[in-house]
């Protein structure tokens, strides 16, 4: 079954062809992404507006690339899928009405797919004998949750964000010290430069029972520590290193009982902020020491794309789901309210 995936929640347009008949990453055809980094430059942050209008004028375009790129036309697709939620509502409507105008064109079943399922199912993509039971941590501009999952479809939330998401958190770091936007990867580029233990910030709520997080505060440390220095280019290093050892801190520790909570020894990462290689290198750590296993997808497809939606959609068309023919988005969706794979019903 070739389906073809849409992604355009954000500031991100992504496409891609997943095929089921190849195995893992092999099913992968073809896939394009376009960014509005630049666009959004100017204005320090993403504008929604700006961001639908963009998806409209690239989406169309970026299809008809990644058809060619396959060697494939619109004729050989089995099936549309497309994230519906969560995201911004405008964006979100022109990926969901070209793929159900499409769909309704070649007379082909469509899926709205929930986006932080997407991320979460990525690294099974490229790891195709992994299989739940297990645990994931979902983290990115947006979110930060530990997941246990027993199947596709079937998760129950271990514990969340009370406020910014990590990957919110580093962004809003980095525009506090004056880096430039996008400032979550400036931020971890310019930690390269910082020395450990210069600055010491807290772990935030892991000197508590609990699996949610908090980094409003650790945001704030930064602030004051910045605001009291002399301002130069190696303090600005410093309290980079200072600040992503105790996001990174935290996120591991919390993932460390996550684990003991669910009972498990596999952990999946997966979001934008996975793809940050001391993270990487700290779960893997955690992972050795208490003989179990961690997997990332890699750095390309921890960002939103359209492999993702691709992906978990030709999993739930396969197993016989699809979505009644309204063009129908939720920016706010809870994933524990997904049918399970084996469940066939109506997203």
């Amino acid at each position: 079954m070739r389906v073809l995936g849409i992604e355009t929640s954000c500031d991100e347009t992504g496409v891609a062809v997943y095929d089921t008949a190849r195995p893992g990453a092999d099913g992968l055809l073809a896939q394009a992404l376009y960014s509005q980094v630049a666009l959004h430059a100017e204005y320090g942050g993403v504008v929604p507006e700006l961001a639908s209008r963009d998806h409209v004028r690239k989406l169309l375009p970026l299809i008809r690339q990644t058809l060619a790129e396959g060697g494939l036309s619109v004729a050989d697709l089995d099936g549309v899928a497309y994230t519906a939620g969560p995201g911004l509502v405008g964006a979100l409507l022109v990926g969901a009405g070209v793929a159900r105008s499409l769909a309704w064109a070649l007379d082909k079943p469509a899926i709205a797919v929930h986006h932080m399922e997407g991320h979460l199912l990525a690294p099974l993509l490229e790891a195709p004998d992994l299989a739940p039971p297990f645990v994931a941590l979902l983290v990115s501009g947006g979110h930060t949750q530990l997941v246990a999952v027993e199947g596709i479809g079937q998760y129950r939330l271990l514990g969340e964000t009370l406020d910014d998401a990590a990957g919110e958190a580093f962004d809003k770091t980095a525009k506090l010290m004056g880096l430039p936007y996008p400032g979550g990867p400036q931020l971890a580029r310019l930690a390269e430069q910082g020395r450990p233990g210069a600055y010491k910030f807290s772990r935030p709520m892991t000197d508590r029972p609990g699996l949610d997080f908090s980094f409003s505060g650790l945001k704030t440390q930064v602030l004051l520590a910045w605001q009291g220095s002399a301002q130069c280019d190696q303090t600005r290093a410093d309290i980079a290193r200072g600040f992503e050892d105790a996001v990174v801190d935290t996120l591991a520790i919390k993932c460390a009982r996550a684990l003991d909570a669910a009972g498990s020894n596999t952990l999946i990462v997966a979001g934008g902020v996975g793809a940050n290689l001391r993270l990487r290198a700290k779960l893997a750590q955690m992972a050795d020491a208490r003989a179990g296993r961690v997997c990332f997808p890699r750095p390309a497809l921890c960002t939103d794309n359209g492999a993702m939606i691709a992906f978990a959609g030709a999993l739930r068309l396969a197993a016989g789901q699809c979505s009644h023919a309204s063009i129908d988005v939720r920016p706010r969706w809870d994933m524990a309210s997904l049918p399970a794979l084996d469940a066939t019903a109506d997203a």
